[in-house]
């Protein structure tokens, strides 16, 4: 498969940067666009900060200010934070998708506007759908927001889509909620292109799963291989939280063979903020809910990498002290409490899977 490259010359741009620059440090703490590059999504409780549907937060100008200002955030927090005594990377990183509505533009323009370097950001998205709900948060019953589509000619088109938006500074492409059903895991010719954009423009490769049969999906990308005989997938984002546990020993797998583990929906769309055992904990421990609950993904033996869902400054800097409060629960003073969590937090993956199914695009 031949995949035409662009005036940015991205492989002579990125592979350097990439796998010397960035890969022996990777940053640690990211911050999703799912909320922020589109005015409808599933999070609990959106009209809190965005206001009512169809209200002036909503339109496209006010999303962008809006996304502005918690990127804005999170480069003044790196800059502030930044402490090579530690070992975290606090690099700023953006992770987008091109159904996340107009995240990619949001990012690159972010960037470009303020002559950011590309050394100087980790950019990750993902193409495999495609963003229909025309910016508009109420569709038509049983409308979809995002079409599915992980075919060769999609992949070819969307890189094309990613690369005029934020070419230059992607770091990481994924496949977006990777199936058994969508063909992608069996696609010979789908993985040649994918194999093919590594080589060319030195982009990491990973794949995001979601739903009951995560794990069996991360053990079965782990095993394609490229015709070199090189692992296909250098990533996979996964949901994992303090509810949804199950994907927890297949993605200490992929770590043991050297896959970069990263975490999304770590606070389960809002949903986990509403445990009574993270409350408690949080109280006795004297942090933030929302900072308890990412430190417990931070603090897990497969070293993930986690990505915060934050739609303000004020809970992207309380999110952010996860990653000192996961310190303290991975030390051995802290694993019983860590354990407690786990054990007071713990759902059926399935029961999990319905419940976030029922969530209404708000």
């Amino acid at each position: 498969v031949q995949l035409a490259t662009t005036n940015l010359n991205l492989a002579n741009l990125s592979y350097l940067r990439i796998m010397v620059s960035v890969s022996n440090n990777l940053p640690r703490f990211g911050l999703g666009l799912a909320a922020l590059g589109r005015p409808g999504y599933i999070n609990l409780n959106r009209d809190v900060v965005f206001g009512a549907a169809g209200t002036e937060g909503r339109q496209l100008e006010a999303m962008q200010n809006r996304a502005d200002e918690v990127m804005g955030a999170l480069v003044a927090e790196c800059s502030k934070k930044g402490n090579a005594e530690t070992g975290d990377s606090l690099t700023p990183w953006f992770d987008c998708a091109r159904s996340y509505g107009l995240s990619e533009r949001f990012v690159g323009e972010y960037l470009r506007k303020r002559n950011v370097k590309p050394e100087d950001v980790y950019v990750s998205s993902k193409w495999g759908y495609t963003y229909v709900a025309d910016w508009n948060v109420a569709l038509e019953s049983g409308a979809p927001h995002e079409v599915k589509d992980h075919s060769v000619d999609n992949f070819l088109k969307q890189l094309k889509e990613t690369e005029k938006e934020l070419g230059e500074y992607v770091n990481l492409y994924q496949v977006h909620s990777a199936t058994f059903e969508s063909g992608i895991l069996s696609d010979e010719r789908a993985h040649e292109a994918l194999a093919t954009c590594r080589e060319e423009r030195g982009w990491s490769i990973g794949l995001s799963v979601s739903g009951t049969v995560q794990d069996d999906i991360i053990r079965t990308a782990m095993k394609i291989k490229t015709v070199d005989g090189d692992r296909l997938f250098d990533s996979v984002q996964c949901t994992f939280n303090m509810l949804e546990q199950k994907p927890g020993p297949a993605l200490s797998e992929a770590h043991e063979v050297g896959m970069d583990i990263i975490i999304k929906e770590g606070m389960a769309n809002g949903r986990v903020l509403k445990s009574d055992v993270i409350q408690s904990v949080a109280k006795r421990m004297g942090c933030n809910p929302d900072a308890l609950a990412l430190a417990a993904i931070l603090a897990q033996p497969f070293q993930p990498r986690v990505l915060s869902g934050a739609v303000t400054p004020e809970q992207l800097t309380s999110n952010l002290e996860a990653l000192e409060l996961s310190k303290k629960l991975a030390s051995e003073d802290g694993k019983g409490i860590l354990d407690e969590i786990m054990e007071g937090c713990r759902m059926e993956s399935e029961q999990y899977w319905s419940d976030r199914s029922a969530l209404s695009w708000n």
